[in-house]
Order: structure tokens, then sequence, then C-alpha cells
């Protein structure tokens, strides 16, 4: 068999031609890389950029108000909070940045004037230059975020990206073809930069005008990517039908498993630590301990509080969406919704309001002693309630069991080198982890929590809760581990189009009940 041999190794060599790098790339990883659980090895002659999926460089396709600013923003936050340094590069903000330069009306975005569309075409590629520098300075991810709607823009993209070898390029395409949802997206750009000062109906026609010179050009991602073996994923109408093609690379991989688990629905997300336990009372982290006397008394107001905000949202949703109503009408633009003249306003109200407080709610809980008893006051008749082992509390292995004073006093290297690292830090011993093994876990709880359409409330830890926070209020990775998630505090997430409303109470004991926090 000495006719076989394996090829001999490539070294990196910084004056290879894109074309040799991208044979040299073949005989590296796929880019499986995990922070915080899998360690590539390198070598002098293996340079770590040579992997094939070092870099992800994602392309927006889409008319206007199709939801792209929307994906872009959810998928920046759910990869930089799995700690994939991800930015979002957007040809908007550079066009309204010149905007003293050109007119900024319908008419600039004339697919039949050249000369417009020579500016359009050096917007996108300065912002894809920014891009490119931004990821060779370090970053992992980055997003084109523009209309990219013509074969040709694209392929000028791709063309421009085909000679740095080590970023892999996915395209992303949102279509909609729901007219409500397109008619509220359309009313939505008034209140942005581009319209907030001019009157809503002229606004609004100038708008439909600009959409209607894009899709006199648009062609949508298909046969010529195809034929050139081009990875994409289209979503249509935010998420309800996916298509991909082609995805190869890890980071894709997630990319568009992430993306096929999203909702518009409007919902609660509540969040809170288990009730004080006895451990609490003397300082002990970790263990299985039962709730104390205070701890009890707060699960049983907890469960009155949660009854009476299920009520209160239903009430703010639907007088949310009547005033919105209102506006568009004194802007002179026709309701969104039909009206039922057989019923008051009062009626219409009342009976939205009875159907979002009557359906289903979830309350997610750990599989520790504190947590489960903290869920105790609700009715499992009225509650779908799960305990779930991926919301136990970070195990501390030999710390297990201990205060922080006598971690510091036992094991001062460890105690000082949690201190200087929290994210990564990992506990010693069997089992012991970190803040990043403990989002590995928690990442299909992320992933249900976007997939869901009804209300719900976790009842988990500490570190879990600051690490579902992060995600949810979008915290950069230097503040997460440091959050403040006090004992008996409650927040509230409001998922909302342009990202979520976050609200705080705290318990008083003394007066038995929550008090909002501002």
């Amino acid at each position: 068999m000495r006719w076989l041999q394996l090829s001999p190794e490539i070294s990196y060599n910084p004056n290879y031609s894109p074309l040799e790098m991208a044979a040299a790339r073949q005989h590296r990883g796929s880019g499986f890389d995990v922070p915080g659980a899998v360690h590539s090895v390198t070598t002098p002659r293996l340079n770590k950029d040579m992997q094939s999926d070092a870099k992800l460089a994602i392309i927006m396709v889409g008319l206007p108000a199709r939801g792209k600013s929307y994906i872009v923003k959810k998928l920046r936050r759910y990869l930089n909070w799995l700690q994939y340094e991800t930015k979002v590069f957007n040809v908007g903000n550079l066009r309204r940045e010149c905007e003293s330069e050109h007119d900024q009306t319908a008419n600039f975005f004339d697919p039949d004037n050249a000369e417009l569309k020579k500016i359009r075409d050096k917007l996108a590629s300065d912002v894809l230059e920014n891009l490119i520098k931004w990821l060779s300075e370090g970053g992992r991810v980055a997003i084109h975020d523009a209309t990219n709607s013509t074969i040709e823009r694209r392929a000028m993209l791709l063309r421009r990206l085909r000679s740095e070898p080590q970023i892999r390029v996915l395209l992303l395409e949102s279509l909609c073809t729901d007219s409500q949802i397109l008619e509220r997206n359309f009313r939505l750009k008034l209140l942005g930069p581009d319209y907030r000062n001019r009157p809503a109906q002229e606004a609004l026609a100038d708008f439909k005008s600009r959409v209607a010179n894009y899709e006199k050009a648009y062609q949508p991602i298909g046969e010529w990517e195809e034929e050139r073996d081009i990875q994409y994923c289209k979503l249509i109408n935010v998420g309800k039908k996916v298509i991909a093609c082609n995805i190869s690379g890890y980071l894709s991989g997630q990319c568009v498993f992430y993306l096929m688990n999203f909702n518009l629905a409007e919902r609660q997300i509540f969040l809170t630590r288990h009730g004080q336990s006895e451990d609490n009372v003397v300082g002990r982290i970790g263990g299985d301990a039962e709730l104390s006397p205070k701890g009890r008394k707060y699960a049983e107001a907890l469960a009155k509080f949660i009854k009476e905000q299920r009520v209160q949202f239903a009430l703010d949703l639907v007088q949310e969406q009547h005033e919105r109503e209102e506006i568009w009408k004194s802007k002179g633009l026709e309701p969104l919704e039909k009206e039922d003249g057989s019923r008051t306003p009062e009626e219409i109200m009342k009976a939205k309001a009875a159907s979002i407080c009557n359906s289903q709610f979830t309350i997610w809980t750990s599989m520790l002693k504190r947590a489960m008893s903290t869920a105790a006051y609700f009715d499992p008749d009225e509650y779908d309630i799960k305990h779930i082992r991926f919301l136990n509390e970070i195990n501390a292995s030999i710390c297990e069991g201990m205060t922080y004073e006598e971690i510091a006093s036992v094991y001062p290297d460890e105690y000082s080198m949690r201190k200087q690292n929290k994210l990564f830090y990992r506990y010693p011993g069997i089992g012991g982890e970190s803040y990043m093994d403990v989002i590995h876990r928690t990442q299909s709880m992320i992933i249900e929590l976007e997939r869901m359409s009804q209300s719900c409330l976790i009842i988990t830890h500490r570190v879990v809760m600051r690490i579902l926070l992060g995600y949810l209020t979008d915290m950069s990775r230097e503040e997460m581990p440091h959050m403040d998630v006090p004992m008996h505090t409650v927040f509230e997430v409001r998922p909302k189009p342009y990202g979520n409303e976050i609200l705080k109470w705290r318990y008083d004991e003394t007066l038995d009940r929550f008090v909002q926090e501002h």
C-alpha cells in the first residue's frame, strides 16, 4: 500500500495566494469552536485563522420592512451571549450620515437611476470593508445589514469576500407574505429616523414608493446561489417557514437552528431566584437545602403576585393596542384591526383581555428542593409546571456547602482565580462548572423561550439568573457575571419588536407585597 499515502502537511505561509490558502484550509478543522468548552491545538506551523469556519460574515437580503433589523438584533444578541463576538454593520446608518450629500426620499432608491445606483453600491462596499477590517481585528461574526436585493449586488459583495479565505459567508433572506404584518411594519417605519418629522400620510406614501422601487429590481435568493454552492437561509414570515440550503460549518448551523425557533407573540417572561433557603441564612453556596420560614412566605406571596400580574398584563396589552389604533386614526390612517360593529369598544377590550389572561402559563423550576418548593403554591391544574435539571445552580464541586470566607481560607488560589475571571473560571473537582459551562447547558432553555408563545415564570438560582437575564437584557460579557440579582426579587421581561422591556419588583416582607423598582 505504499502507493497510497497521506498528503504532506501544508504549513502556513503568509505569502499564500487566496487559492493556495483555500487548499491549505482543507487540512484544518471545520471550525468547531465552542468558547469555554473546546480548545484547538495549534503549532507554529498551523495558524488558527486557517480554520475554514474561523469567521462568519452574514449578508442580509430582503425588501424594506421585512423584519431584517429585528432578526439581526436578535441574532447578534444570541451569538454574543454564546461568547462569539458579533457586530452589525448597517448600510442605512451610513446612508443617513451622508444625508446632506444625497436625496433621501424614495427617488434615491430608483433602480433605473445609474448614478444613484453607483452611490448605493459604494455605500454597501464601504460598509463591507469596515466589516472585514473588524473581523480581521478579532471579531467572530459580522452582519452586513442592507437590502442586497439584486444578484449583481450580492455578487459584488461575494467577490470581495472571496479574497478573505478565513471568512465563511452565509446569505440570510427575510421574506414576508402576511399583509397585516407588512402594514404594521410599514407604520413602524414612520417612527424611525427617515420619517420621524414628516406627516404620517406623506411619510407612508414615500416609504411605500421606496419599497416599490426595490420591488422593480428585486431578485430573491435561489438558483444563482445554488449553482455556486453558496450557503443560504430564507426566513418566511419571521420564522413561520424556514428554507436552508448547503449549510456547512458550526457557526452557520448555530444561526439557522436559532432562527427556526422564534416568534412575535406578546408575552411575559418572569425570572426569580428561589425563596431564601436554610443554607442562604448561613451563607453557604450550593447544596440542596429546604426553604427557610422567610423563603416559604416569599413562595406564597409569589403565587399571588403572578396571578395579579397576568391580569394586569392582559389589561395593559389591550390598552396599548387600543391606543395604537387611536394614534393611527389621529394621523388620518385606517385602523389595522377591523372594527366589530356589533360590540362596543369596551366589550371588545374586555373579551380580548379575558382571552389573554386565560391563555396557558408555564412554570419552570430547577430540580433542587429550594426551587421546587418555591413553586409549591401554584395550582398544577392552572399552571403547566416543569422541573428542569438544566436550571440547577452552578456546580461548585469541592466548594459545595462552603461559605465564600471558607473558600478564601481553604482554597486561596482558587478564590483569587475566580475573582479575576468569573466567566471562564471552573470550580475544581468532579462535576465542577464555570459560567461558560452553565451558558452551554442553558442554551436549550433560551431556544425554548424563543420558540414558545405562552408566558412563563422561571424559578432558578443566582448564576443561572445572571446568565438568562444576560441574554434577555443584552448584557456584555464583562457585566453579566457581576449582575445584581437579589433574593426575593422578580424580573419581568416583555419581548417587543424593538427589544425587550424590563420591569423589576422587590418583595417587601413587612408589607407582604411586591413593590416595583425604577
